[in-house]
């Protein structure tokens, strides 16, 4: 980053957890994780089979990808963990769940580190963290052209990725030459300037060059589909981050929609949503959010066991995603007609917090 880079100094505040149970909490396990990642990865198989397979009937085939469209847009949750490097206990494990999620997802681990972990420590304190903005844009128009078929997503996601793999703006079209990609040209957005300020050459290289591995690997991908004739690899790989994203939008818009920004205290610019634990496993745990902002390095197989420990010393948290969406839409509704007000939390009487620093890698 670059040194002349100035950030808030937040007292953030945790409910207290004993030593030992914390310990217990952080311990990382390659066959948890495997159990989770791998376990993810084999329901993704199992649909696109499925798929697959229907590829011959129309009416069996659409809704089948669709389904596993819906499965697949949960590659992000499962990213984000790996971004943490707490899924595995063998580093090497992280590693490779790590890169090969972010290529079947379209994402880059070294964008989404550098921004994710300012948005941990800055949760919802702008201009240091630009990751979520409030108040979040949502409406009925944009959940309906995010969650069944993203073509904008989708060509914006090309274009960002060639623009990276090429080391350039957005919109220009310089003479590159490669010994000057990484020193010349600057990103896109001014968030993405401040993650990777024009000194950071390093981090700059390494950007630019797992676009290029994105890039060139889906391009191969599509040449192999369209010379053997295997369209249905198009649609279940290349193309499954961009459909059926309905059911991750539903779940992804909660955590921290509606709530304070600027407060020191994740219980109020976090929510914890209670789902059942097929959606908990799908969803990588996210769903305990408070949680995990408040312990960021406790595993996500170990975030119920966490809630369970501190769920006194939480606000309440909706049950199922119907009464989640029903809280947000009635905040959406006063801001409506009040564009500054924050749901404010009621936090327990006898909520003992105490000031904390927290890795969160």
């Amino acid at each position: 980053m670059s040194t002349n880079d100035q950030h808030a100094n937040i007292s953030w505040q945790k409910v207290p957890v004993d030593r030992e149970t914390l310990r217990n909490l952080h311990h990382r396990s390659d066959w948890k994780g495997l159990l989770q990642a791998g376990g993810f990865l084999g329901l993704l198989a199992l649909t696109g089979t499925a798929a697959w397979l229907a590829s011959d009937r129309m009416f069996l085939f659409l809704p089948l990808v669709f389904l596993h469209g819906t499965f697949w847009s949960f590659l992000s949750p499962g990213h984000h963990e790996l971004v943490h490097n707490s899924m595995f206990k063998t580093k090497l494990l992280n590693t490779i769940f790590l890169y090969g999620y972010g290529f079947l997802n379209w994402g880059s681990p070294i964008m989404y580190w550098a921004s994710h972990s300012r948005h941990h420590k800055y949760t919802l304190h702008p201009p240091d963290d630009l990751e979520v903005e409030l108040p979040y844009d949502f409406s009925l128009k944009k959940f309906l052209a995010t969650g069944f078929l993203d073509v904008w997503t989708f060509v914006g996601a090309v274009k960002g990725i060639v623009r990276l793999s090429l080391g350039k703006d957005e919109g220009t079209t310089p003479k590159l030459r490669s010994s000057n990609i990484t020193k010349n040209f600057p990103l896109e957005s001014q968030w993405q300037m401040r993650l990777f300020p024009r000194e950071d050459v390093r981090e700059r290289r390494r950007l630019f060059n797992w676009a290029r591995v994105l890039l060139i690997g889906h391009v191969a991908i599509a040449t192999v589909s369209i010379c053997f004739g295997l369209w249905q690899v198009l649609v279940l790989v290349t193309f499954a981050p961009f459909y059926g994203r309905w059911l991750w939008y539903l779940c992804v818009v909660p955590q921290h929609t509606g709530l304070q920004d600027n407060v020191p205290d994740f219980r109020l610019c976090c929510r914890t949503i209670i789902l059942n634990p097929f959606l908990e496993f799908v969803y990588f745990h996210m769903n305990y959010h408070t949680e995990h902002h408040m312990y960021a390095a406790v595993p996500c197989y170990n975030l119920k066991k966490l809630h369970r420990v501190i769920e006194q010393l939480l606000p309440d948290c909706p049950r199922g995603l119907v009464t989640t969406w029903r809280e947000i839409l009635a905040i959406k509704k006063k801001q409506s007609v009040d564009p500054g007000y924050q749901y404010v939390a009621r936090l327990p009487t006898a909520a003992a917090v105490e000031p904390f620093e927290e890795k969160t890698r």
